[in-house]
């Protein structure tokens, strides 16, 4: 053996050849973390001064081939400041340069994911050979960054300017067909076959079969484009690319404009302009924020799990209460994942809908490609819709999601209750009334909890799983293990009205009604909202949502929070309610709606809204884009850290996966939390008091006044 390190050894094998092989110790996967590399060098020159190698194969000694590089240790290299990253960024290409120049060919047998600069690694790589379970791709711009690891510098020499841009800038995997077709790989074999594979073209390499010396050269050399291509492919690129990522992405166009540089100048010279824009992404809030959603996402997923263990059950047969939209995307999310659902309703009318609305989420399926009509058919069969209770004894869990109406759903649970197992678990999809409140009257409240659901529940991420009073541990971990297996993410919050995501929102929203009451246009409100972020202003998502439904859900936070939460004034949209204009349902609501080409709703300015809702507002007025953001985002943020203070939620990676999966929350922002940590949370709680005079959704709870005094942040 060559060489034997905590991550990397190098054996010989036969015939010259050195199987450098990647197994981290202690850890399931392979991940560049700084001792990882490190070990990589000390190997490559372990590997450099012995004169009898002739050809090196890369290796992994587990399932993956490198995840990438570790994320959880960006925030120490990234604190370094700019000229810190792209020095640190710079010792690590030094590494994989010094890989890269050993006087032999080198082969990288890829065998599972590889990703980042794990993909960066096998660039450095002569040639790549890669397993038909094996997935490549360039992630990293959904951290707010992009390859740092000599990635934009090789990549656009290996597959030319036009590929590489779609790899790097869409952050997208890649699947064996699409990475050779590129020539990102030069094979692709069948798994059992790619050890053999890489050490057959090592061998003809080694044989002057292939000329790894010329392609090795093209890496090192400029991209060979003359200067008016190149000046076409990337101004092309740069128009097409900054239109898609907006102001609020950059790290998309400084690689550009780094790879654009890099593309005229040799490999060395072309890593150090890689290596100070990577740096400039790298402290951007974007980067921080996106990066700490990846890490806070890893926080969720792990209490899940750690939830899901708990379960002393196991979820063969489900059961939906009510049919429509909502029961028809339940019944769809959960046999499409395999766990079979009965569908009851008390009306033949609502078992179509729901029906209908299964067998056309599975339709687009087949549209797509993404589904065979066998399949369809198989998940179809997997929902039994009915008219009666009589297969309810198989059910292992009910979700009831009938109408929100706290009688009508006690009525439902009483009698649904003498029509199960005693072990059955009924979960509710309320939105926002308390799950202690309907377990009232129950002869088994310890199986009882919320499950909520948001719409379209085949589109978002986040289930809400609400524990009551006497929810027991059994039942919650029982529904998690449901939700994960339903491909949802599931957070456990702590009862009260509106849960987390509504009693949260509903602030939010109030501060866009104090706007209007106050001489706001709704329409310079939602505008500016949606350059903060938001995929759509307050009064766009009330009329998604359905002006009713929110009205009613008001009432209910009203009543469960009065000293906050009570308005003292009408509300626009209670006066459009009124009128009957609920939104996109109703083709009227703040916006007007009519089909697109596609029957999609498209929104337009209505000036009936202005003439509606005159009596219930002030004299119109200007308010700076800052002060609207200000009065809609301090309620939101208040509510969060009192939630986080009351302990209806656990920890801060938990409130702000919440918002972003439940409701949009601008990504780039991070959420809540760590948009109070990055504007500081003395800033944060100066604005709040500058807004005082507008009531108590405005006074920034001890938590954050804390935080303020003693300088701190949620994320340290």
């Amino acid at each position: 053996m060559l060489y034997s390190g905590p991550a990397f050894s190098a054996t010989a094998v036969g015939d010259g050849i050195v199987e450098l092989k990647f197994d981290l110790t202690g850890d399931s996967v392979n991940k560049l973390n700084q001792a990882a590399l490190r070990d990589f060098d000390a190997a490559t020159q372990a590997i450099a001064k012995d004169s009898s190698v002739k050809g090196v194969i890369v290796t992994s000694g587990k399932p993956v081939f490198i995840v990438g590089a570790d994320v959880t240790e960006f925030g120490g290299m990234f604190a370094a400041g700019e000229e810190g990253v792209a020095k640190g960024v710079l010792e690590v290409n030094r590494m994989l340069s010094r890989f890269e120049d050993l006087p032999v060919p080198t082969v990288a047998a890829i065998n599972g994911v590889c990703l980042g600069g794990g993909l960066e690694l096998a660039l450095a790589c002569d040639y790549r050979v890669m397993s038909t379970a094996a997935s490549v791709g360039f992630p990293e711009v959904k951290l707010g960054i992009f390859p740092g690891f000599g990635g934009s510098v090789r990549m656009p020499r290996v597959i030319g300017i036009d590929n590489a841009i779609e790899w790097i800038a869409a952050g997208a995997d890649k699947k064996p067909d699409v990475a050779l077709k590129d020539g990102a790989v030069d094979a692709v074999v069948a798994p059992e076959k790619l050890r053999d594979a890489a050490l057959a073209m090592v061998r003809q390499a080694i044989d002057g079969k292939l000329d790894w010396k010329a392609k090795r050269a093209e890496k090192l050399a400029p991209v060979k484009l003359n200067g008016i291509e190149q000046l076409m492919a990337f101004n092309s690129a740069m128009a097409v690319v900054g239109a898609q990522a907006g102001p609020n992405y950059p790290a998309p166009m400084l690689v550009l404009r780094s790879m654009q540089e890099g593309a005229t100048k040799g490999r060395d010279e072309a890593l150090v302009i890689e290596g100070k824009a990577f740096a400039k992404a790298a402290v951007t809030p974007q980067a921080n924020a996106l990066i700490g959603l990846f890490l806070a996402d890893q926080v969720v997923k792990k209490t899940a799990g750690t939830w899901a263990k708990k379960a002393t059950a196991e979820i063969k047969q489900a059961a939906v209460l009510g049919a429509g939209i909502m029961g028809g995307g339940i019944a769809y999310q959960s046999a499409s994942k395999g766990t079979p659902i009965i569908m009851k309703d008390i009306r033949s009318e609502a078992l179509d809908i729901g029906m209908n609305e299964a067998g056309k989420l599975l339709s687009k399926q087949v549209e797509k490609g993404r589904m065979k009509p066998e399949a369809m058919s198989a998940t179809l069969s997997r929902i039994r819709p009915t008219l009666n209770y009589g297969d309810f004894k198989e059910a292992d869990i009910v979700i009831e999601a009938v109408v929100e109406n706290p009688k009508v759903k006690k009525a439902v649970f009483a009698e649904l209750e003498g029509l199960i197992r005693e072990d059955t678990i009924i979960a509710s999809n309320t939105s926002t009334i308390s799950i202690t409140f309907l377990a009232e009257g129950l002869k088994r409240p310890q199986n009882f909890v919320g499950m909520h659901f948001f719409n379209p529940v085949h589109m978002m991420p986040l289930v809400e799983v609400i524990r009551g009073k006497q929810s027991s541990d059994a039942a919650v971990a029982t529904t998690v293990k449901l939700a994960q297996k339903m491909g949802k993410t599931p957070i456990v919050v702590n009862d009260c009205p509106g849960f987390l995501v509504n009693r949260v929102l509903f602030p939010y929203f109030a501060g866009f009604h104090m706007l209007l009451r106050d001489g706001a246009d709704f329409q310079a409100v939602d505008k500016a909202m949606e350059r903060f972020g938001w995929p759509m202003g307050p009064a766009y998502l009330m009329d998604v949502v359905g002006m009713d439904t929110a009205v009613h859900a008001a009432g209910v936070m009203a009543e469960g929070f009065p000293d906050r939460m009570q308005p003292d004034f009408t509300s626009t949209t209670q006066v459009l309610v009124e009128q009957k204009r609920y939104g996109q349902k109703t083709g009227k609501g703040y916006y007007s709606y009519e089909p697109d080409k596609k029957g999609k709703p498209k929104k337009s300015p209505d000036p009936a809204t202005y003439e509606l809702v005159k009596g219930v507002v002030a004299e119109r007025r200007e308010f700076a884009p800052e002060e609207i953001v200000a009065r809609c985002m301090v309620p939101m943020v208040n509510e969060i850290a009192r939630c986080l203070e009351d302990k209806i939620v656990a920890t801060p990676q938990e409130a702000d996966m919440s918002l972003i999966y439940g409701i949009g929350f601008p990504p780039f922002r991070g959420g809540a939390c760590r948009y109070v940590d990055q504007m500081g949370a003395a800033n944060f709680v100066a604005l709040a008091d500058k807004y005082a005079s507008l009531g108590k959704l405005y006074d920034a709870p001890r938590l954050l006044r804390d935080m303020a005094a003693g300088n701190r942040k949620f994320f340290g």
